[in-house]
């Protein structure tokens, strides 16, 4: 009896302390705005997803909090910073999938989007997670939130096509980028192969030239402006907005000839840092050393240079179409103080230790692919390294190919 009356107490005991949890639980939705919003924005200044996920889980938490379907696309708190899209390296276009493999850089987040909005349009650039889309039967670009699926239209590239792009691969492999606006956001245009800039907003009716016979190497959308640089004035200037002197710094003539160098502009955690790869190497270092770097933090307002002498834990990858910056602590199997490039060999991927002062390749050779067609199956699980690589080689990537199975094969492809 005593058993059984023990028992009793303790199944009551039990139900009220599950009562109370349960009662407790219900009081969260009670929370007073303010507190809300002082998590909401914390959430927020690390990831819109989390952001999304806290204003997903009652209704006066979102009442609370502001929506992140910016419509103008402009407030940068709402945009998908920190994501990249992830190759799956199947030789299938990710535009063609209507999905996309997202990976934030910091968390190791991983998520795959389906996007309908994707069908009949290419992909032909990133700003800020944001995706620059050219639909392919009308060449009208609009840009798309994949997260939020906010977008906004701008004008048909036709005419700058037909009246100043005649060169077919250079309207294939366009290039563009998300500036800011005076009310909204403007895109801006360049062409691997035609001397030429261009931009739009979604206000306006038509695209307009900011640009002529200027040829770039390489750019970088910037705190809302785009930057580029002159590979044959090593000049870096400021593309948009427009100045009426529009350069920023001069690139040291002590690295060679500009022909036998290639210029990187990194979003370097808020900072621009210029990297500079030569063939000026040191004599005294030992074992495989294909190129030297150099680096430099741009100061866009004192229009100066500042040498770098170390990357600290963060590690950068380079190459013209984007590069990407990411630090060692949250990725674990990159390494940091180092330097990801392509080389154009069979081995086509190679890391640069500034501590060590090394070079090692990444990846070998191997024949999965006859010019035609797959010939067999990719050499998997493919590295991290891999994937941010990819990333940043928009031509193998938006073909769904990783970049470093299918360089050497176009390389090889041209020697042949």
């Amino acid at each position: 009896m005593a058993d059984s009356g023990r028992k009793r107490q303790c199944g009551a005991f039990a139900t009220s302390v599950a009562c109370k949890r349960r009662a407790h639980g219900r009081d969260w939705t009670s929370l007073p705005s303010d507190i809300t919003n002082v998590i909401a924005e914390r959430l927020l200044a690390e990831d819109v997803v989390d952001y999304m996920s806290l204003r997903s889980v009652c209704a006066p938490w979102r009442a609370s909090t502001a929506s992140p379907r910016d419509p103008t696309l402009r407030d940068v708190r709402f945009r998908p910073r920190g994501w990249v899209a992830l190759c799956d390296g199947d030789g299938v276009r990710p535009a063609d999938a209507c999905q996309v493999n997202f990976f934030h850089t910091s968390t190791s987040r991983r998520l795959r989007v389906r996007l309908p909005e994707l069908h009949d349009h290419r992909i032909v650039g990133f700003t800020d997670g944001l995706l620059i889309l050219l639909n392919k039967s009308t060449t009208a670009v609009r840009v798309l939130h994949p997260f939020t699926r906010v977008f906004l239209d701008l004008p048909p590239l036709a005419p700058v096509f037909h009246l100043l792009v005649k060169d077919i691969w250079s309207r294939a492999w366009m290039e563009a980028a998300v500036c800011w606006s005076c009310t909204s956001i403007a895109v801006v245009a360049w062409f691997p192969n035609v001397p030429v800039v261009v931009h739009a907003e979604p206000t306006r009716p038509r695209w307009c030239v900011i640009y002529r016979g200027l040829q770039l190497w390489t750019a970088l959308p910037f705190q809302g402006r785009l930057f580029g640089i002159r590979k044959d004035t090593r000049q870096i200037i400021q593309l948009y907005p427009h100045l009426p002197y529009p350069v920023v710094a001069c690139i040291p003539n002590s690295f060679g000839r500009p022909n036998m160098c290639d210029y990187y502009l990194v979003d370097f955690g808020g900072r621009m840092l210029l990297a500079v790869q030569h063939r000026i190497i040191d004599q005294c270092l030992e074992g495989w050393q294909p190129f030297a770097f150099a680096f430099f933090l741009v100061n866009v307002h004192q229009r100066e240079l500042v040498p770098v002498d170390s990357l600290g834990d963060r590690a950068i990858f380079l190459n013209k179409d984007r590069c990407l910056c990411v630090s060692a602590k949250d990725l674990p199997s990159i390494s940091g103080n180092s330097v990801y490039f392509s080389l154009h060999t069979t081995d086509p991927v190679a890391v640069h230790s500034l501590s060590k002062r090394t070079c090692e390749r990444t990846s070998t050779f191997s024949l999965i692919h006859n010019f035609k067609e797959r010939i067999r199956p990719s050499v998997r699980p493919f590295t991290l390294a891999d994937h941010l690589l990819s990333y940043c080689h928009h031509v193998q990537w938006s073909k769904g190919f990783m970049f470093h199975e299918y360089f050497s094969y176009l390389h090889l492809g041209r020697r042949w």
